[in-house]
């Protein structure tokens, strides 16, 4: 019999669980489905993560944290970055979703992590001023590389001509506009 690969057993639970919570939320996200796509069982899930609420905790968590890692602040050229958490959003929606689902379902595990949000911050404090602050200046970043995946699927039929180069573009366009 081979020997067990203990963290690849917990990166295909944390994968599978990111999938599902992000399809279902916490409400309707199924332990034993997230066993099942990962290729392991229930015990292993409570093994590693407790429960239901840890597991939720942890993939929520490990997302954010991929992203910050992925696309990291270009405090030096804040439209790029926009425009690379845009590509990021629409590669990994899943990401937005399980945040947005934590947002309504468990707010208590919704804040990504302080040392990641001060890093940022303290990343685009140059590019602050005293009618836009940092914290605000993220949260417009964010709003804007986001709204796309938030907008009203019929919204967005309506302008048959757009693509996602041309909502992308609007982003980066937004905020240089803001920045200028």
């Amino acid at each position: 019999m081979g020997q067990r690969d203990a963290e690849a057993t917990r990166a295909r639970i944390l994968s599978a669980a990111v999938t599902e919570f992000a399809a279902h939320g916490y409400s309707g996200g199924r332990i034993d489905r997230i066993a099942k796509d990962a290729g392991s069982n229930v015990r292993m899930i409570y093994a590693y993560f407790g429960n239901k609420s840890g597991l939720f905790d942890v993939a929520l968590s490990d997302a954010i944290v991929r992203m910050a890692e992925e696309v990291p602040p270009e405090p030096s050229d804040l439209p790029a970055w926009v425009g690379a958490l845009f590509d990021f959003h629409q590669r990994r929606p899943e990401v937005l979703r399980i945040c947005l689902w934590a947002q309504l379902e468990r707010p208590e595990a919704a804040s990504e992590p302080l040392e990641t949000y001060l890093a940022k911050v303290e990343s685009v404090q140059q590019q602050a001023s005293p009618a836009i602050g940092a914290v605000d200046l993220l949260v417009i970043i964010y709003a804007v590389a986001q709204a796309w995946q938030l907008a009203p699927i019929g919204l967005l039929a309506v302008d048959r001509r757009a693509s996602s180069d041309t909502r992308r573009a609007a982003a980066v366009e937004a905020v240089t506009r803001i920045l200028a």
